[in-house]
């Protein structure tokens, strides 16, 4: 798939996407016939109650769990397709993670913990770093190259765990919960970052509880007992997957 088919098509791509998992009691499931497709450069915030399936939802775009069933698409890749090296691969090169708990290495600098993912890419410390000052700088923590993670506030935190993301030269952000740590004065500091990203062209993806900060995405798609019950795009009116749902 060539740059500029991906530009006019889905990074994600999913149909008929189930997934159970086995209890003593049979198989339980978490997903259920689900469909969603996520356009390159779409911004669209994952919502909806403790047990939904958005959580599981979101481990599977990330390619961090397989469906029971149905299809997956990422960036043009069939993942069934793929061999766990391949899968890995593509992941790496297509996905930046930002997680609540910001998942920072505690007795590592922050230039070191931003270019981290680029040692799993096999490219010299020196370019890794100059790399990874460019992102920092970005997030406005140039001058905190070389202090730890426990010498900067959590809202910093969050802004070195994004930086990370973006080394790899994501097309697509994938954050759960970025927020869920965060006072709301840091947290809107924190969506501005991701409301900018999205104009530069990424692709951002993110779970939610909070309705507040899923304001900030141009999208919202709702689950509800495993399945999707509304994908609602501002601006353009509420467009319900399920028919009398919710």
């Amino acid at each position: 798939m060539t740059e500029s088919q991906k530009k006019a098509g889905n990074v994600i791509r999913v149909r008929g996407l189930h997934k159970h998992y086995m209890t003593a009691a049979g198989p339980f499931p978490v997903l259920k016939e689900v469909d969603l497709d996520i356009a390159y450069g779409d911004y669209v915030a994952i919502m909806g109650p403790s047990g939904s399936g958005k959580s599981t939802f979101m481990n599977i775009l990330g390619c961090l769990d397989k469906p029971s069933s149905g299809e997956y698409t990422l960036d043009g890749y069939q993942t069934a397709e793929l061999d766990g090296d391949a899968l890995a691969r593509v992941r790496n090169k297509t996905i930046g993670f930002v997680f609540q708990g910001f998942n920072l290495l505690s007795r590592s600098s922050l230039l070191d913990n931003v270019s981290l993912p680029l040692v799993y890419a096999g490219i010299d410390k020196a370019e890794r770093h100059a790399r990874a000052a460019v992102l920092l700088k970005k997030v406005g923590l140039e001058k905190y190259y070389h202090s730890m993670p426990n010498q900067i506030s959590g809202g910093q935190q969050q802004r070195v765990a994004i930086a990370r993301a973006l080394v790899n030269r994501p097309n697509l952000i994938l954050a759960d919960e970025p927020t869920g740590n965060l006072d709301s004065v840091t947290s809107e500091e924190i969506m501005a970052l991701f409301g900018e990203l999205n104009k530069e062209g990424i692709t951002i993806v993110l779970v939610t509880h909070e309705p507040d900060i899923a304001e900030h995405a141009s999208r919202q798609v709702r689950f509800l007992d495993g399945r999707i019950v509304q994908d609602s795009q501002r601006g353009f009116g509420e467009l319900t997957a399920e028919a009398g749902a919710a």
